[in-house]
């Protein structure tokens, strides 16, 4: 886990949400712990791979694992899903079913990147879509679907203790690329503008590479949205 382990966190009515992160893949990408303080319950958002370190990550946290969450269906994000699926019993949720295809072919992103074995196709027990809600701990989170980086990508927003959790929609100082198969420049830059910047500036995001942001300064100072 890196230094932010836990410190990223917001109150609601039920109890304290916290975050931890786990760098996984050579890639980089965030994959990220979210549960309650009190309860200890909570999901694993993104598990792309290094499953071991996620393990480990989660017995220093103490937490226990109800769902595993995808944002969407690219390797870096979903290789090591289904490997954490049989280490914890639990189910694969998400993404939107227009990455199922991307899912599908995970093994096949390995050969392309050229990176080792160890990652597996996906196969989520279910699909998420716009409106839906989802329990994080007895937290509710609203589902957004947010096309552009990938087709099927799903962002989870909890209003009450404004806190989003955006994956490759938007980062820190940037978005997320559209030049990979299924990307669209346009449809990314609406689902930002049109579905995130709206719900608020004061919204804390955590992103799938990097360090997170707020809405606000993001659509105050990312250059790819003025």
């Amino acid at each position: 886990m890196t230094s932010q382990d836990t410190e990223q966190s917001g109150q609601t009515g039920t109890g304290r949400l916290q975050i931890a992160i786990v760098p996984v893949t050579p890639f980089q990408q965030n994959c990220t712990l979210i549960f309650d303080s009190m309860s200890k319950r909570g999901v694993v958002v993104d598990p792309g791979g290094d499953v071991e370190a996620i393990l480990d990550a989660i017995e220093k946290t103490g937490m226990k694992v109800d769902t595993i969450l995808l944002t969407h269906g690219h390797i870096d994000h979903a290789g090591g899903a289904e490997a954490l699926k049989r280490a914890l019993g639990v189910e694969i949720v998400g993404p939107h079913i227009a990455d199922k295809n991307m899912l599908g072919n995970i093994e096949r992103q390995a050969e392309m990147f050229g990176l080792p074995g160890g990652y597996q196709n996906a196969y989520p027990d279910r699909w998420l879509d716009e409106g839906d809600t989802i329990d994080i701990g007895g937290h509710s989170f609203k589902v957004l679907h947010c096309p552009g980086h990938a087709p099927g990508h799903v962002v989870f927003i909890n209003e009450e203790a404004r806190f989003a959790h955006v994956g490759d929609v938007l980062f820190n100082g940037s978005i997320g690329r559209t030049d990979l198969p299924g990307g669209d420049h346009a449809a990314l830059i609406a689902s930002i503008k049109d579905k995130l910047l709206p719900l608020g500036d004061d919204i804390t995001f955590v992103c799938g590479h990097g360090p997170g942001s707020t809405f606000g300064g993001e659509r105050q100072n990312n250059p790819f949205l003025v």
